[in-house]
């Protein structure tokens, strides 16, 4: 039959990609361009958060200030590598007699990260001198009895 058009193929369905983030761990390939600091800033999260998991500190109240955290170490880790490549010192233009030397943005940009990551780092608990201030996180705990299955719900 000439006008009859041949049904068209379904579509292959796509196994979605394995997603190794964890729990409340953000999607890095939004935040972070480059994929060497998307693993870098990964091994923070996953380092940082195993550690106030022991410690039973870890809510998602606090996953924001996590998040500032890790940002904070991988901008200080950006900052840190041109610093060591071109100078603490930003030279001045040779054709203007005026300009004297500075000191780099990125130096500045990792001052500002190192701060940043100090006063993060003490509200979370993680500096040694806070560790035994920060209260663990409560849970909420369901109270069962024997007579509820007998019983049933209550409402």
């Amino acid at each position: 039959m000439p006008g009859k058009a041949k049904a068209a193929k379904p579509a292959r369905k796509r196994r979605p990609a394995e997603d190794p983030r964890e729990e409340g761990e953000p999607d890095w390939a939004q935040l972070l361009p480059d994929a060497v600091e998307r693993a870098a800033a990964r091994a923070h999260w996953r380092a940082i958060a195993g550690e106030m998991q022991e410690r039973e500190t870890l809510s998602p109240a606090n996953s924001h200030a996590l998040l500032r955290l890790v940002l904070a170490y991988v901008v200080y880790d950006r900052c840190s590598l041109v610093v060591a490549l071109e100078g603490m010192v930003t030279q001045p233009k040779a054709d203007n007699p005026k300009a004297i030397p500075r000191l780099s943005v990125h130096y500045k940009a990792m001052e500002g990260a190192e701060k940043t990551a100090e006063r993060l780092e003490a509200q979370l608990g993680l500096s040694p001198g806070r560790r035994g201030r920060v209260g663990k996180v409560t849970k909420k705990r369901e109270r069962r009895a024997d007579a509820d299955a007998f019983l049933g719900p209550q409402g």
